[in-house]
């Protein structure tokens, strides 16, 4: 009881003054309708993954499943064409982002220390790559001449460096690993590469784990790179089968008429029933990743955003 009076008059002491008022209920309607606008998309998809075609295609669907069914859910993992692309995507961000963030953390690491020789000349080096870059065109050349076009490791080795994220990994180091434990380290006999693996990553595990979830998510949502480099089926990412999807799904009447009436239907009923269940697989993996590292990601975000 004691302690309930006390957090009363703690509340009454501390009123909140009008303008702290109105910014606080601006802030409240403000993520309100972000709520809103994000949840209702997604709200929408997935009841109507749990209902039937006719009930989709009549639009009785809201945000509550109408005629309750998995018969999407059946038909998608039948489709061989979507499981192929879901564990393509699964290889691609697995690789993609180890190799994209070991890159950027061996980049940053050195990039933080005031003592590399030429340190500003390499830095000023990267930061130029963010303003001006060679383009599109010098990108698909060096795939082809690697000879990458139509692999799968053309996804992985593709746009996996980010100079955004590599300034922001660095600024991370330069706050939170101190001057003084380094040159403790180096009197205890420890090198700098032992530093590096022993203490440096250790104590980065809050911005390591935003940019896995950095790259894991532009990977996995990439649709871009595959539309480029991937030239056969069995390569596609899960994005280019959804696309393919959607399209099927969306043929005009104009165009379906023109082609096998029987066959286009069919094809046409399956895409319908299962074009929501396979928005729903494709954001499931992402919802499932992201609570195992969201403890990290504000911390990781807020310190790694001060800049030098």
């Amino acid at each position: 009881m004691g302690n309930l009076m006390l957090r009363i008059k703690l509340h009454n002491s501390m009123r909140l003054s009008p303008a702290d008022a109105v910014y606080q209920i601006a802030c409240f309607v403000i993520l309100v309708f972000a709520f809103v606008t994000v949840f209702f998309p997604l709200a929408f998809c997935v009841a109507s993954s749990l209902s039937s075609a006719e009930q989709i295609n009549a639009g009785r669907v809201f945000l509550w499943p109408r005629g309750f069914s998995l018969n999407a859910y059946k038909s998608a993992f039948e489709y061989p064409l979507l499981m192929t692309g879901f564990l393509n995507s699964c290889f691609y961000v697995f690789f993609g982002t180890i190799v994209s963030v070991t890159l950027i953390l061996l980049a940053a690491y050195p990039l933080s220390r005031k003592d590399l020789f030429l340190r500003k000349f390499f830095l000023y080096f990267f930061v130029i790559t963010m303003f001006f870059s060679g383009g599109l065109v010098p990108n698909y050349l060096l795939v082809r001449d690697l000879n990458l076009m139509g692999s799968r490791g053309s996804q992985v080795l593709a746009f996996m460096f980010s100079c955004y994220n590599m300034i922001i990994v660095k600024s991370y180091f330069q706050s939170s690993l101190p001057q003084s434990l380094l040159d403790a380290a180096h009197i205890d006999g420890c090198g700098d590469v032992r530093f590096f693996f022993i203490i440096a990553l250790p104590l980065s595990v809050p911005v390591i784990a935003v940019m896995i979830l950095y790259n894991a998510v532009g990977i996995w949502n990439s649709y871009f790179k595959g539309l480029m480099y991937l030239l056969r089926l069995d390569t596609y990412n899960f994005q280019m089968i959804l696309q393919q999807i959607l399209f099927v799904a969306n043929l005009p009447p104009e165009i379906m008429e023109s082609m096998n009436p029987e066959r286009v239907r069919q094809i046409y009923d399956i895409m319908q029933e299962i074009r929501y269940t396979v928005l729903v697989i494709g954001a499931l993996p992402m919802m499932v990743l992201y609570p195992f590292i969201q403890k990290y990601f504000i911390r990781g975000i807020m310190i790694g955003s001060l800049k030098e």
